[in-house]
């Protein structure tokens, strides 16, 4: 049995997907979890239970851990410990594999100028302490060998749920609407993004390979990193608008951010919008003889599946 925790989000959708080309026993955990195969099995649970992690786990050969919670560093600093302590114990016991669907946010600085694996732990934000911190509950416990896991770390994506993307929240969803692009601290560094189809396909990969635990694995990104007035322009091009956008500055994220939760929430991670930007994904790449898709290509699919 190969069991994704926090079913229903644009990741843990594809992954799904991938997963049935390894397995047909699936089972897919959320508070209200759909099917994404026919043969999928449901489990409606609540991930801030110990209990019921427990039991989500139990039978599982491999867990993929994909939850995303709300984007509030008070909720981060409150569940995300919790979670992947429950998530661990519950692995260890019932002798299961864990591949943590992890983001970048442990580095900070300007070490995320060039992320690899083995980028230093250098947190500048809030939410970054609190992911460095799961980051480092695991990488423990893989060392120690008391569990067989792998940390799969993805930078921002495009492509699925539009509104948990700001690039396709402030591009893509404008121009849809009609309205201009918007952007957000600085459009004039280049910035990496992973297709989220890449992002779960490399996933599933990783977790049926034995060869690749206990390790950490930057999945497949295009590493021809884009402006966000390339972006701007890519979608645009396709999408048959005017390239035209509007910048919101630092100094405005921060006003907003006393009015608009979400802002207050963005202000701290302008390191990742503010400077260079590159994810570098050779070492997934070169393993698998994986070529990730091209930005290109990608923008071209989002648009035929609108």
């Amino acid at each position: 049995m190969q069991t994704i925790l926090g079913a229903g989000g644009s990741i843990s959708i594809e992954l799904a997907k991938s997963l049935k080309n390894f397995t047909e026993e699936i089972r897919l955990v959320g508070r209200n979890p759909e099917k994404v195969n026919e043969t999928d099995q449901l489990l409606k649970a609540d991930l801030t239970n110990r209990e019921q992690v427990f039991k989500a786990i139990d039978g599982s050969d491999i867990v993929y851990l994909t939850v995303g919670l709300e984007y509030s560093i008070k909720i981060w600093e409150k569940l995300w410990p919790t979670l992947m302590q429950n998530v661990i114990d519950a692995c260890i016991l019932y002798k299961a594999k864990l591949v943590f669907f992890d983001n970048v946010y442990a580095i900070g600085g300007d070490f995320v100028k060039h992320i690899k694996e083995d980028s230093p732990v250098s947190p500048t934000s809030k939410k970054g302490e609190v992911r460095a911190q799961v980051d480092l509950m695991l990488l423990d416990q893989m060392n120690t060998g008391k569990i067989q896991a792998i940390i799969a770390r993805a930078p921002d994506f495009y492509g699925g749920n539009i509104d948990k993307s700001m690039l396709m929240t402030v591009i893509y969803k404008n121009f849809l609407e009609g309205k201009k692009a918007q952007w957000l601290f600085n459009a004039k560094v280049r910035h990496s993004y992973i297709y989220v189809p890449d992002a779960g396909k490399a996933t599933a990969l990783l977790g049926n390979t034995p060869a690749a635990y206990n390790q950490i694995w930057n999945l497949p990104t295009d590493r021809r990193s884009l402006t966000a007035e390339q972006w701007v322009s890519l979608f645009a091009k396709e999408m048959g608008r005017s390239d035209n956008y509007t910048l919101i500055p630092a100094w405005m994220v921060r006003i907003l951010g006393l009015f608009i939760p979400f802002m207050k929430e963005l202000y701290e991670m302008r390191y990742q919008f503010d400077r260079e930007y590159f994810f570098d994904s050779t070492k997934f790449e070169n393993y698998f003889k994986y070529q990730p898709t091209l930005y290109e290509d990608g923008v071209k699919e989002i648009l035929k599946k609108a």
